[in-house]
C-alpha cells in the first residue's frame, strides 16, 4: 500500500488501494501497474477535484470525519430498525446483516448519464427482441449470428415457454444492467440481469437517508429523483396487464417467503406500491385464471411481479418438488390471462456466454453498433479461445457461464498454483461451461473506513423498466462498494456495501432556497427543503 495517495490533502487516507480490477460479477482483483480512475479527483496524479465536482470535494474536505461517521451511524441505526438485511456467506456467524451504507455519494454528471441512458435503452430493447425471437421465429439462429446449441442447449432456455408470447410482447420488464467505469468516458457492461434483479430497495433507502442526513448536498446540486420508483413500477405493471383487463388491474408481488434473503425488498416494494405481497398458498389457478384468496373471497389476478426463479414457479411445468410455485400458473400465462414480470424463460439473457454475443445481438436487432461496450470475453467453448486462456490462467478471470455472486470462479492473479491447476483440469474437461476475461482497473470513490476516508472501488447497477408504453431508465441506481480493509469485493452477498448514486440534472444553476423545491427528471420527483437539519438527524 502506498502512502503518497495523490489527493491525501482532500480525503483522509487510511488503508487505500489504488490498484484494482473488475470481473463479471462485480468481483475485484489486483491488477498490478494499473492506477484506478477516481470519480471525484479524476485521472491518477490529479490533486484537485474534477471541476464539475469541486463543491463535493469541498464538502468532503470541510466535513470532519467524526461528523461523517455520526451521520453514517445514524443511517445504519435506521436501517437496523427497518430490518434492511442482506446475506453474507462463508462466515461462521449469523448470515443476516444490515446493509452496509457509506455516506459519501457517487455522482454522475448529466452528460455522462445521458450517454449511459441511451446505451441502456438500446441494450434492454435488444434483450427484449432477443427473447421474443428465440422463443418465436428464431431468426438470429437461422441467420447464424449465434450458435444454435448455445441457445437451445442452454440450461436457462425453457422449451416449455416456446411459442408463448407475453402480453404486449414485453419479456424483460425490469432489468438491472451492471456497469463499471475505468476512465472519464469509459463505461463497460459487466453483466445483464433480466430474471429477478434485486437491489432497488437499497437505492431508495440510501436516497432517503441522504436526504435526511446530508440535505446540504441537495442544496448544492440538483439531483434527479428516484423516490417515485414504486409509482413508476406500478405504472409499468398495469401497462402490461392482459388485453381486455379493466382500467384498474389487480397486481401482486409473488415472494418465496420470509426466509429469502431479499424478502425485505419484496415486502418494501409491495407496501410502497400498495399491492398485495403473496406466497404460493395465497394463489390458486382455476380454469386458466389466477385467483388470490382473501377473507372476502377470491379476487382475479391480472399481473404478477414474481421474485421466484423459473425452476420453482410452477411445479406442473418445472420442478415438480417445488413448494414455492403455483400449480397451473404457466397454463394461465399461456392462455393470456395473466402477465408475469419478468417473463418465464428470461434467464438465458443472463448467461455469460450469451453476454459475450451482446454486441452482435444489439446490432442484429437495432441495426446499430452497441453504445455500451462489453468487457472482452473469451468463450472457452472455442478452441482458439480455450488455448489462450489455458496459456494465461495466471492473468485472467475464469467463470462458469451460469455462475453468479462471485462464487465458483478463478481469479488468476491471486489464485494458488493448486487452484490454477484445478481450473485447468475443469476447463479441459468441460470448456463449454466457462468464459474468461481480462481485468479492468475499476474506478474509486472516497469511502468511510475505520481510520477515515479512503478510496474504495465501486460498480453500478441502474434499473431499466419496460412496459407497453416504452423503456424508462431510472435516474439513479445501486452503487456497490468494497468496504473491508484489504478487500476488493463489491458484491453485497460477500460483504460489500452501498452508496447513494447522484445523477445531476442539466441545469445546475438553480439552487434550493428556503421553503424547498421540487426536482423532476424522467417522470420521477422529490421535494427538498423540508428535511431535518443534519445536526438533528438522529432524533
Amino acid at each position: 500500500m502506498q502512502d503518497d495517495w495523490p489527493y491525501s490533502n482532500l480525503v483522509r487516507r487510511n488503508d487505500a488501494l489504488q490498484h484494482g480490477t473488475a470481473t463479471l460479477d462485480g468481483e475485484l482483483t489486483v491488477s498490478m501497474g494499473k492506477q484506478a480512475f477516481d470519480e471525484i479527483m479524476g485521472t491518477p496524479g490529479d490533486t484537485t477535484a474534477r471541476p464539475e465536482l469541486a463543491a463535493l470535494g469541498t464538502w468532503i474536505e470541510d466535513t470532519p470525519d467524526a461528523e461523517l461517521r455520526r451521520r453514517q451511524e445514524a443511517a445504519e441505526t435506521t436501517f437496523r430498525q427497518l430490518g434492511i438485511t442482506f446475506a453474507v456467506y462463508g462466515e461462521n456467524e449469523a448470515a443476516e446483516r444490515i446493509i452496509p451504507f457509506d455516506i459519501v455519494p457517487r455522482v454522475f454528471l448529466h452528460d455522462e448519464w445521458t450517454r449511459l441512458s441511451e446505451g441502456l435503452v438500446q441494450r434492454v430493447e435488444a434483450i427484449n427482441a432477443f427473447l421474443d425471437d428465440i422463443y418465436g421465429e428464431r431468426r438470429i439462429l437461422k441467420e447464424g449470428i449465434l450458435p444454435e446449441d448455445l441457445v437451445l442447449g442452454n440450461a436457462q432456455f425453457r422449451p416449455e415457454i416456446a411459442g408463448i408470447r407475453p402480453p404486449h410482447g414485453v419479456w424483460a420488464h425490469i432489468c438491472g444492467i451492471d456497469l463499471v467505469r475505468t476512465g472519464p468516458d469509459d463505461f463497460f457492461v459487466l453483466e445483464d440481469n433480466a430474471r429477478t434483479p434485486s437491489g432497488v430497495s437499497y437505492m431508495l433507502e440510501n436516497r432517503e437517508a441522504m436526504l435526511r442526513l446530508c440535505p446540504e448536498l441537495f442544496r448544492e446540486f440538483r439531483v434527479a429523483a428516484v423516490d417515485s420508483y414504486p409509482d413508476l413500477l406500478l405504472e409499468t405493471m398495469k401497462s402490461v396487464a392482459p388485453h381486455g383487463t379493466g382500467a384498474n388491474p389487480t397486481c401482486v408481488l409473488l415472494t418465496p417467503g420470509h426466509y429469502n434473503s431479499a424478502y425485505y425488498e419484496h415486502s418494501f416494494l409491495a407496501d410502497s406500491m400498495g399491492i398485495e405481497l403473496v406466497e404460493a398458498a395465497d394463489l390458486v389457478v382455476d380454469d386458466d385464471i389466477v385467483w388470490m384468496r382473501t377473507i372476502a373471497g377470491r379476487v382475479k389476478v391480472d399481473v404478477i411481479y414474481r421474485r421466484i426463479d423459473d425452476d420453482y414457479l410452477d411445479p406442473l411445468v418445472f420442478r415438480p418438488d417445488s413448494a414455492l410455485g403455483v400449480p397451473g400458473l404457466i397454463a394461465a400465462y399461456a392462455a393470456g390471462n395473466v402477465a408475469i414480470m419478468n417473463a418465464p424463460g428470461n434467464g438465458i439473457a443472463d448467461d455469460k456466454a450469451i453476454y459475450s454475443y451482446m454486441p452482435d445481438i444489439v446490432k442484429f436487432y437495432s441495426g446499430g453498433e452497441c453504445k455500451l461496450r462489453n468487457v472482452e470475453t473469451w468463450r472457452c467453448r472455442e478452441p482458439q479461445a480455450l488455448k489462450y486462456v489455458l496459456d494465461n490462467l495466471e492473468d485472467v478471470v475464469v467463470k462458469l457461464v451460469d455462475g453468479s455472486g462471485g462464487y465458483g470462479m478463478l481469479v488468476g492473479p491471486t489464485a494458488s498454483k493448486q487452484e490454477i491447476e484445478d481450473f485447468r483440469a475443469a476447463l479441459i474437461a468441460e470448456p463449454h461451461r466457462y468464459i474468461a476475461q481480462p481485468t479492468l482497473a475499476l474506478s474509486t470513490v472516497p469511502t468511510m473506513a475505520d481510520g477515515g476516508l479512503s478510496p474504495r472501488h465501486v460498480d453500478f447497477r441502474p434499473f431499466v423498466l419496460t412496459g407497453s408504453k416504452g423503456v424508462k431508465v431510472v435516474p439513479g441506481g445501486l452503487t456497490r462498494v468494497a468496504l473491508k480493509e484489504g478487500s476488493l469485493v463489491v458484491n453485497s452477498s460477500q460483504g460489500g456495501g452501498t452508496k447513494d448514486s447522484f445523477v445531476l440534472m442539466a441545469d445546475q444553476t438553480q439552487r434550493m432556497r428556503s421553503g424547498g423545491m421540487t426536482q423532476t427528471m424522467g417522470g420521477m420527483s422529490q421535494t427538498l427543503g423540508s428535511m431535518l437539519p443534519s445536526s438533528g438527524a438522529e432524533s
